[in-house]
């Protein structure tokens, strides 16, 4: 990374290569700005990329939009993504497709390029692989128009992402979420810590895939958020709770087996940039949970 100072300071070729590809294969917006420096914040140097784009004549925007790889792409990963693609996509699971999705992916990608003459493009960090293709789907029925304007306002999000990554300064751009949870034992009224929580993408047409696994601490939290530093990506998630090791573990008579051993909790998210919180409310035999925020 490097500092908003640094750059206000730097050479103008040395500006430009530092953020040539956060608008994928586009170093001309990069040398645009370049010459109105210095920047006070990085949110005034992304509104001056934005213009800069906005501004842009159309076949230049066009330009940008085809600068962008296909998802999920076989043949153009083998031939090489660049390592923001190739990380974007990565951390998307766009590498570990079963078969039903690849050729999920494969069909609308055809589909969705014989209709435009483009590559079909969402900010990949803020969806599900589910996610990404409910967005394909209700996309396409849309006219050459809207789906320009819809490509540039994805491009928009997928290069704050990259510049966030790149660029430090004092303030801040507002690309990140925050999934969390919190579990009470209302059995004996008291946070429940050391409680096993897992945290689960679920998927329809693929395999499953675990995000992560954390326990509660003393204050029936986890010590990070479940998600954080990042938007929570849009989809279906299950969050798994072993109760039944928590309260035995505790001394409380239990049934054999348990009446409660491990909670499911299925819920979805819409919003990748806010602050999500799903606790758990618990007794050996009954639960609840709420939206929190």
């Amino acid at each position: 990374m490097t500092t908003l100072i640094g750059l206000n300071n730097a050479s103008r070729n040395d500006f430009v290569a530092a953020l040539a590809n956060v608008f994928e294969h586009s170093p001309w917006i990069a040398e645009q700005v370049a010459m109105d420096r210095p920047y006070a914040g990085i949110a005034q140097l992304f509104t001056a990329m934005k213009a800069a784009v906005e501004r842009a004549p159309a076949e230049l925007q066009l330009a940008l939009i085809k600068a962008h790889p296909d998802l999920a792409d076989k043949t153009q990963r083998a031939a090489g993504l660049t390592d923001d693609s190739f990380a974007e996509q990565n951390g998307a699971g766009l590498d570990r497709l079963s078969d039903a999705e690849y050729e999920a992916f494969q069909r609308v990608n055809n589909a969705y390029r014989a209709k435009f003459g483009f590559p079909y493009i969402v900010c990949v960090r803020r969806h599900t692989k589910d996610s990404i293709l409910r967005n394909f789907e209700r996309r396409l029925p849309n006219d050459i128009a809207v789906e320009i304007k819809n490509s540039v306002e994805e491009i928009f999000r997928i290069a704050a992402l990259r510049l966030d990554q790149t660029v430090t300064a004092d303030d801040r751009l507002a690309v990140h979420g925050r999934l969390s949870t919190h579990v009470l034992d209302t059995h004996s009224g008291r946070p429940a810590a050391g409680v096993a929580v897992e945290l689960v993408e679920l998927s329809e047409l693929g395999v499953s895939r675990i995000v992560t696994r954390a326990s509660t601490n003393a204050d029936g939290r986890t010590d990070q958020p479940l998600i954080g530093g990042r938007p929570v990506p849009a989809g279906t998630y299950e969050l798994r709770f072993n109760v039944g090791d928590y309260f035995a573990g505790r001394g409380v008579p239990l049934s054999d087996p348990p009446f409660l051993d491990r909670i499911p909790l299925r819920f979805s998210v819409s919003e990748p940039e806010g602050h999500l919180h799903v606790p758990l409310l618990v007794t050996p035999w009954s639960y609840a949970t709420y939206r929190g925020s």
